[in-house]
Protein backbone atom coordinates (compact mmCIF):
# COMPACT_ATOMS: atom_id res chain seq x y z
CA UNK A 1 0.00 0.00 0.00
CA UNK A 2 1.46 3.39 -1.04
CA UNK A 3 2.09 6.35 1.28
CA UNK A 4 -0.99 8.23 2.36
CA UNK A 5 -3.37 5.42 1.46
CA UNK A 6 -5.71 3.93 4.02
CA UNK A 7 -7.67 0.72 4.18
CA UNK A 8 -11.10 -0.06 5.52
CA UNK A 9 -10.16 -3.65 6.28
CA UNK A 10 -10.47 -4.60 9.93
CA UNK A 11 -8.47 -7.46 11.39
CA UNK A 12 -10.76 -10.45 12.09
CA UNK A 13 -11.16 -11.36 15.73
CA UNK A 14 -8.75 -13.97 16.99
CA UNK A 15 -8.81 -16.42 19.87
CA UNK A 16 -6.91 -13.94 22.02
CA UNK A 17 -9.62 -11.33 21.47
CA UNK A 18 -12.27 -13.81 22.58
CA UNK A 19 -10.22 -14.64 25.67
CA UNK A 20 -9.87 -10.95 26.56
CA UNK A 21 -13.59 -10.18 26.19
CA UNK A 22 -14.61 -13.31 28.14
CA UNK A 23 -11.96 -12.71 30.81
CA UNK A 24 -10.45 -16.16 30.47
CA UNK A 25 -7.25 -17.69 29.18
CA UNK A 26 -6.43 -18.60 25.60
CA UNK A 27 -6.44 -22.26 26.68
CA UNK A 28 -9.98 -21.97 28.10
CA UNK A 29 -11.29 -20.63 24.78
CA UNK A 30 -9.57 -23.54 23.05
CA UNK A 31 -11.18 -26.02 25.46
CA UNK A 32 -14.65 -24.56 24.79
CA UNK A 33 -14.15 -24.72 21.03
CA UNK A 34 -12.99 -28.32 21.27
CA UNK A 35 -15.87 -29.41 23.51
CA UNK A 36 -13.77 -30.19 26.56
CA UNK A 37 -15.79 -31.30 29.60
CA UNK A 38 -13.28 -29.56 31.88
CA UNK A 39 -14.91 -26.13 31.63
CA UNK A 40 -17.48 -24.78 34.07
CA UNK A 41 -20.88 -24.08 32.55
CA UNK A 42 -20.92 -20.35 33.37
CA UNK A 43 -17.41 -20.01 31.90
CA UNK A 44 -18.50 -21.82 28.73
CA UNK A 45 -21.46 -19.43 28.42
CA UNK A 46 -19.17 -16.37 28.75
CA UNK A 47 -16.87 -17.69 26.04
CA UNK A 48 -19.77 -18.46 23.69
CA UNK A 49 -21.20 -14.98 24.28
CA UNK A 50 -17.81 -13.42 23.46
CA UNK A 51 -17.56 -15.53 20.29
CA UNK A 52 -20.97 -14.26 19.19
CA UNK A 53 -20.18 -10.63 20.11
CA UNK A 54 -16.91 -10.62 18.15
CA UNK A 55 -18.22 -12.78 15.29
CA UNK A 56 -15.14 -14.94 15.82
CA UNK A 57 -14.64 -17.55 13.13
CA UNK A 58 -12.15 -20.29 13.93
CA UNK A 59 -9.79 -21.54 11.27
CA UNK A 60 -11.45 -24.93 10.93
CA UNK A 61 -8.82 -26.35 8.61
CA UNK A 62 -6.03 -25.52 11.06
CA UNK A 63 -8.03 -26.84 14.00
CA UNK A 64 -8.77 -30.07 12.15
CA UNK A 65 -5.04 -30.65 11.61
CA UNK A 66 -4.35 -30.21 15.31
CA UNK A 67 -7.39 -31.94 16.82
CA UNK A 68 -8.10 -34.48 14.06
CA UNK A 69 -11.71 -33.35 14.14
CA UNK A 70 -13.86 -32.10 11.29
CA UNK A 71 -15.62 -29.28 13.11
CA UNK A 72 -18.93 -30.74 11.92
CA UNK A 73 -21.91 -31.84 14.01
CA UNK A 74 -24.60 -33.95 12.40
CA UNK A 75 -28.17 -33.00 13.27
CA UNK A 76 -30.92 -35.49 12.39
CA UNK A 77 -34.32 -33.77 12.48
CA UNK A 78 -37.95 -34.45 11.68
CA UNK A 79 -41.38 -33.02 12.48
CA UNK A 80 -40.11 -29.63 11.30
CA UNK A 81 -43.43 -28.06 10.24
CA UNK A 82 -44.23 -27.94 13.97
CA UNK A 83 -42.94 -25.38 16.46
CA UNK A 84 -41.05 -27.65 18.86
CA UNK A 85 -38.76 -29.56 16.45
CA UNK A 86 -38.18 -26.48 14.26
CA UNK A 87 -37.23 -24.35 17.28
CA UNK A 88 -34.94 -27.08 18.61
CA UNK A 89 -33.15 -27.27 15.26
CA UNK A 90 -32.69 -23.49 15.15
CA UNK A 91 -31.34 -23.45 18.72
CA UNK A 92 -28.86 -26.26 18.04
CA UNK A 93 -27.59 -24.70 14.81
CA UNK A 94 -27.11 -21.30 16.48
CA UNK A 95 -25.27 -22.79 19.47
CA UNK A 96 -23.08 -24.98 17.25
CA UNK A 97 -22.08 -21.98 15.15
CA UNK A 98 -21.28 -19.96 18.28
CA UNK A 99 -18.99 -22.78 19.42
CA UNK A 100 -17.15 -22.76 16.09
CA UNK A 101 -18.83 -25.85 14.65
CA UNK A 102 -20.92 -26.28 11.51
CA UNK A 103 -24.22 -28.15 11.74
CA UNK A 104 -24.72 -30.66 8.95
CA UNK A 105 -28.50 -31.12 8.90
CA UNK A 106 -30.35 -34.20 7.65
CA UNK A 107 -34.13 -33.88 7.54
CA UNK A 108 -36.41 -36.93 7.62
CA UNK A 109 -39.84 -36.95 5.97
CA UNK A 110 -41.13 -38.90 8.99
CA UNK A 111 -39.80 -42.00 7.24
CA UNK A 112 -37.80 -44.49 9.30
CA UNK A 113 -36.12 -45.84 6.15
CA UNK A 114 -34.30 -42.53 5.70
CA UNK A 115 -32.41 -42.77 9.00
CA UNK A 116 -29.68 -45.14 7.72
CA UNK A 117 -28.75 -43.12 4.61
CA UNK A 118 -28.57 -39.87 6.59
CA UNK A 119 -26.33 -41.43 9.24
CA UNK A 120 -24.14 -42.86 6.47
CA UNK A 121 -23.84 -39.37 5.00
CA UNK A 122 -22.82 -38.00 8.39
CA UNK A 123 -20.13 -40.69 8.68
CA UNK A 124 -18.84 -39.86 5.19
CA UNK A 125 -18.39 -36.24 6.28
CA UNK A 126 -16.61 -37.42 9.45
CA UNK A 127 -18.85 -35.53 11.85
CA UNK A 128 -17.56 -35.25 15.42
CA UNK A 129 -20.94 -36.00 17.01
CA UNK A 130 -24.63 -36.38 16.18
CA UNK A 131 -27.71 -34.77 17.72
CA UNK A 132 -31.04 -36.49 17.01
CA UNK A 133 -34.18 -34.37 17.45
CA UNK A 134 -36.58 -37.19 18.23
CA UNK A 135 -40.30 -36.44 18.55
CA UNK A 136 -41.21 -40.07 17.82
CA UNK A 137 -40.44 -43.21 19.87
CA UNK A 138 -39.13 -45.01 16.77
CA UNK A 139 -36.57 -42.26 16.24
CA UNK A 140 -35.38 -42.56 19.84
CA UNK A 141 -34.96 -46.28 19.20
CA UNK A 142 -33.09 -45.59 15.94
CA UNK A 143 -30.67 -43.36 17.84
CA UNK A 144 -30.27 -46.02 20.51
CA UNK A 145 -29.33 -48.73 18.03
CA UNK A 146 -27.27 -46.62 15.60
CA UNK A 147 -23.62 -47.64 15.19
CA UNK A 148 -21.88 -44.46 14.08
CA UNK A 149 -18.61 -44.43 16.02
CA UNK A 150 -19.13 -40.92 17.45
CA UNK A 151 -21.07 -39.57 20.45
CA UNK A 152 -24.85 -39.36 19.93
CA UNK A 153 -27.23 -37.06 21.78
CA UNK A 154 -31.02 -37.41 21.76
CA UNK A 155 -33.11 -34.26 22.09
CA UNK A 156 -36.30 -35.61 23.65
CA UNK A 157 -37.95 -36.24 27.00
CA UNK A 158 -37.26 -39.96 26.65
CA UNK A 159 -34.68 -42.42 27.94
CA UNK A 160 -32.29 -43.30 25.08
CA UNK A 161 -30.53 -45.96 27.14
CA UNK A 162 -26.91 -46.24 28.27
CA UNK A 163 -24.12 -44.72 26.22
CA UNK A 164 -26.18 -41.88 24.76
CA UNK A 165 -26.49 -38.32 25.98
CA UNK A 166 -29.91 -36.67 26.29
CA UNK A 167 -31.36 -33.20 26.72
CA UNK A 168 -35.12 -32.79 27.03
CA UNK A 169 -37.91 -30.68 28.47
CA UNK A 170 -40.07 -32.11 31.27
CA UNK A 171 -43.29 -32.47 29.28
CA UNK A 172 -45.31 -34.31 31.92
CA UNK A 173 -44.14 -31.85 34.57
CA UNK A 174 -45.29 -28.90 32.48
CA UNK A 175 -48.71 -30.48 31.98
CA UNK A 176 -49.04 -31.22 35.70
CA UNK A 177 -48.23 -27.63 36.63
CA UNK A 178 -50.82 -26.33 34.18
CA UNK A 179 -53.56 -28.67 35.36
CA UNK A 180 -52.73 -27.89 39.00
CA UNK A 181 -53.29 -24.21 38.14
CA UNK A 182 -56.71 -25.05 36.66
CA UNK A 183 -57.64 -27.06 39.75
CA UNK A 184 -56.57 -24.19 42.00
CA UNK A 185 -58.93 -21.94 40.03
CA UNK A 186 -61.85 -24.21 40.89
CA UNK A 187 -62.01 -26.35 37.74
CA UNK A 188 -63.14 -29.91 38.42
CA UNK A 189 -64.05 -31.13 34.91
CA UNK A 190 -60.87 -30.69 32.86
CA UNK A 191 -60.80 -32.02 29.31
CA UNK A 192 -57.62 -32.55 27.33
CA UNK A 193 -57.13 -32.14 23.58
CA UNK A 194 -53.98 -34.13 22.89
CA UNK A 195 -51.47 -34.13 20.08
CA UNK A 196 -50.93 -37.25 17.94
CA UNK A 197 -50.38 -40.44 19.92
CA UNK A 198 -47.31 -41.12 17.75
CA UNK A 199 -45.45 -38.24 19.44
CA UNK A 200 -43.41 -38.63 22.63
CA UNK A 201 -44.37 -35.16 23.88
CA UNK A 202 -48.10 -35.72 23.29
CA UNK A 203 -48.11 -38.94 25.31
CA UNK A 204 -46.21 -37.31 28.17
CA UNK A 205 -48.60 -34.35 28.31
CA UNK A 206 -51.53 -36.77 28.46
CA UNK A 207 -49.80 -38.60 31.32
CA UNK A 208 -49.17 -35.31 33.14
CA UNK A 209 -52.79 -34.20 32.71
CA UNK A 210 -54.11 -37.53 33.98
CA UNK A 211 -51.73 -37.63 36.96
CA UNK A 212 -52.50 -34.06 38.06
CA UNK A 213 -56.27 -34.63 37.89
CA UNK A 214 -55.95 -37.89 39.83
CA UNK A 215 -53.67 -36.28 42.43
CA UNK A 216 -56.38 -33.67 43.01
CA UNK A 217 -58.91 -36.43 43.74
CA UNK A 218 -60.82 -35.75 40.53
CA UNK A 219 -61.97 -37.98 37.68
CA UNK A 220 -60.15 -37.26 34.39
CA UNK A 221 -62.36 -35.40 31.93
CA UNK A 222 -62.78 -36.10 28.24
CA UNK A 223 -59.70 -36.95 26.21
CA UNK A 224 -59.92 -35.80 22.60
CA UNK A 225 -57.32 -36.58 19.94
CA UNK A 226 -55.83 -33.84 17.77
CA UNK A 227 -52.99 -33.40 15.32
CA UNK A 228 -51.39 -30.11 16.51
CA UNK A 229 -53.43 -28.08 13.97
CA UNK A 230 -55.85 -25.17 14.43
CA UNK A 231 -58.39 -27.19 12.45
CA UNK A 232 -58.25 -29.95 15.08
CA UNK A 233 -58.80 -27.38 17.82
CA UNK A 234 -61.78 -25.89 16.00
CA UNK A 235 -63.36 -29.33 15.47
CA UNK A 236 -62.84 -30.18 19.15
CA UNK A 237 -64.52 -26.92 20.13
CA UNK A 238 -67.59 -27.68 18.05
CA UNK A 239 -67.77 -31.15 19.55
CA UNK A 240 -67.51 -29.89 23.12
CA UNK A 241 -70.19 -27.26 22.48
CA UNK A 242 -72.53 -29.97 21.15
CA UNK A 243 -71.81 -32.43 23.99
CA UNK A 244 -71.66 -29.93 26.85
CA UNK A 245 -68.75 -27.77 27.91
CA UNK A 246 -66.34 -28.83 30.68
CA UNK A 247 -64.91 -26.35 33.21
CA UNK A 248 -61.63 -26.19 31.32
CA UNK A 249 -59.85 -27.49 28.23
CA UNK A 250 -56.11 -28.09 28.26
CA UNK A 251 -54.87 -28.16 24.66
CA UNK A 252 -51.69 -30.05 23.84
CA UNK A 253 -50.29 -27.03 21.98
CA UNK A 254 -51.13 -23.36 21.41
CA UNK A 255 -52.10 -23.81 17.76
CA UNK A 256 -54.93 -26.17 18.70
CA UNK A 257 -55.95 -23.75 21.45
CA UNK A 258 -56.18 -21.01 18.82
CA UNK A 259 -58.65 -23.12 16.80
CA UNK A 260 -60.62 -23.97 19.94
CA UNK A 261 -60.91 -20.29 20.92
CA UNK A 262 -62.21 -19.49 17.43
CA UNK A 263 -64.93 -22.14 17.66
CA UNK A 264 -65.98 -20.98 21.12
CA UNK A 265 -66.09 -17.33 20.06
CA UNK A 266 -68.23 -18.18 17.02
CA UNK A 267 -70.74 -19.90 19.32
CA UNK A 268 -70.83 -17.00 21.77
CA UNK A 269 -69.09 -18.95 24.51
CA UNK A 270 -67.25 -16.76 27.03
CA UNK A 271 -63.61 -17.59 27.85
CA UNK A 272 -62.90 -17.87 30.73
CA UNK A 273 -66.43 -17.06 31.95
CA UNK A 274 -68.00 -20.26 30.60
CA UNK A 275 -64.87 -22.36 30.10
CA UNK A 276 -61.16 -21.89 30.76
CA UNK A 277 -58.73 -22.64 27.91
CA UNK A 278 -55.00 -23.32 28.14
CA UNK A 279 -52.33 -24.33 25.67
CA UNK A 280 -48.71 -25.47 25.59
CA UNK A 281 -45.55 -23.95 23.97
CA UNK A 282 -46.10 -20.17 24.41
CA UNK A 283 -45.92 -19.64 20.67
CA UNK A 284 -45.22 -16.22 19.23
CA UNK A 285 -48.41 -14.19 19.62
CA UNK A 286 -49.99 -16.31 22.36
CA UNK A 287 -50.14 -13.24 24.60
CA UNK A 288 -52.21 -11.42 21.94
CA UNK A 289 -54.94 -13.99 21.35
CA UNK A 290 -58.42 -13.10 22.54
CA UNK A 291 -58.25 -13.64 25.42
CA UNK A 292 -54.46 -13.88 26.04
CA UNK A 293 -53.60 -17.55 26.39
CA UNK A 294 -52.47 -19.30 29.55
CA UNK A 295 -49.82 -21.78 28.45
CA UNK A 296 -46.55 -23.56 29.24
CA UNK A 297 -43.43 -21.91 27.86
CA UNK A 298 -40.85 -24.29 26.44
CA UNK A 299 -37.27 -22.94 26.65
CA UNK A 300 -36.26 -23.94 23.11
CA UNK A 301 -33.18 -21.72 22.78
CA UNK A 302 -31.64 -22.79 26.13
CA UNK A 303 -32.33 -26.42 25.24
CA UNK A 304 -30.46 -26.01 21.95
CA UNK A 305 -27.50 -24.40 23.69
CA UNK A 306 -27.43 -27.05 26.40
CA UNK A 307 -27.70 -29.84 23.83
CA UNK A 308 -24.63 -28.57 21.98
CA UNK A 309 -22.69 -28.13 25.23
CA UNK A 310 -23.53 -31.69 26.36
CA UNK A 311 -22.68 -33.14 22.95
CA UNK A 312 -19.37 -31.29 22.72
CA UNK A 313 -18.48 -32.43 26.24
CA UNK A 314 -19.04 -36.03 25.10
CA UNK A 315 -17.00 -35.38 21.95
CA UNK A 316 -14.21 -34.18 24.23
CA UNK A 317 -14.25 -37.44 26.17
CA UNK A 318 -16.64 -36.46 28.94
CA UNK A 319 -19.60 -38.47 30.21
CA UNK A 320 -22.89 -38.78 28.31
CA UNK A 321 -25.08 -36.53 30.45
CA UNK A 322 -28.83 -36.89 30.90
CA UNK A 323 -30.35 -33.41 31.30
CA UNK A 324 -33.99 -32.46 31.89
CA UNK A 325 -34.95 -28.78 31.68
CA UNK A 326 -38.11 -27.47 33.32
CA UNK A 327 -40.69 -25.50 31.33
CA UNK A 328 -42.45 -22.42 32.74
CA UNK A 329 -46.15 -21.94 33.48
CA UNK A 330 -47.38 -18.64 32.00
CA UNK A 331 -50.72 -17.51 33.41
CA UNK A 332 -52.86 -15.17 31.31
CA UNK A 333 -56.52 -14.20 31.01
CA UNK A 334 -57.85 -17.35 29.27
CA UNK A 335 -58.11 -19.19 32.61
CA UNK A 336 -60.33 -17.98 35.41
Amino acid sequence: MGPGKATDRVRPAGMGDVAAVAGVSHQTVSRVLNGSPHVREHTRERVLAAIAELDYRPNLAARALVTRRSGLLGVLATGLPHLGPASMLAGIETAARAAGFTALVGVLDDDEAQVGPILTSFAAHRVDGIAVIAPYPWLVEAARTASVGVPVLVVADADPGPGLARVGIDQAGGARALVAHLVARGCTDIAHLSGPATWVDADLRVAGWRAAVTDAGLVPGRLLSGDWSAEAGHAAGRRLIAEGLPDAVFCGNDVMALGLLSALASAGVSVPGDVSVAGYDDMLGAAYLSPPLTTVRQPFTPVGARAVAVLLAAVGGGPCEQVTIQPELVIRASTR
